[in-house]
């Protein structure tokens, strides 16, 4: 099973790195919204459950890998996209329902994510981490339902503070 466990190794790594990028952006995302307390106040709760994520996957990290954790290179990497990804956000007029979309979609690839993880664990026999995924993904399908939920209103409340010149995109 060398070519398994190197794989869940190699998707583990990717988890963590997509864990901080997710870090990076919501940390951007929960210091610019204003006119959205519902939006701020979830993007913050997520912004905790997320930094929780990439503390167990460190953990798990170190305890599977003889390399002893993580790619600092594949998070370097991580975070400097989600920079420019908040950056990029910055310049558009309609910042808050792109970021909305883009979290949507991001959350998505999360669930993928861990789907995967936890099918390898469960064939290598890994019960605890796979445990762990299992806890990691209901909290990426609970901010992927919210943001589904709540989709439709940011973007009304967007397209009315914008045509009452009121601050929308953030």
């Amino acid at each position: 099973m060398t070519h398994a466990r190197d794989n869940f190794l190699a998707w583990l790594r990717a988890a963590h790195a997509m864990e901080e990028q997710a870090i990076t952006t919501l940390s951007a995302q929960s210091r610019r919204i204003e006119s959205y307390p519902d939006l701020k106040t979830r993007i913050v709760q997520h912004l905790r459950e997320t930094e929780e994520h990439a503390q167990a996957l460190t953990t798990l990290l170190d305890h599977f890998s003889a390399t002893g954790g993580v790619s600092a290179i594949k998070d370097m990497a991580a975070k400097l996209t989600a920079k420019a990804q908040g950056v990029g956000g910055m310049l558009t007029s309609d910042e808050v329902v792109k970021g909305v979309m883009a979290s949507y979609a991001f959350e998505h690839m999360e669930i993928a994510s861990y789907r995967v993880l936890i099918a390898a664990a469960d064939e290598l026999d890994e019960m605890e981490a796979k445990a762990v995924f299992e806890r990691i993904l209901g909290e990426e399908i609970a901010m992927a339902n919210w943001l589904e939920a709540n989709l439709d209103a940011i973007t009304r409340v967007f397209l009315m503070r914008d045509e009452r010149d009121l601050m929308a995109k953030r």
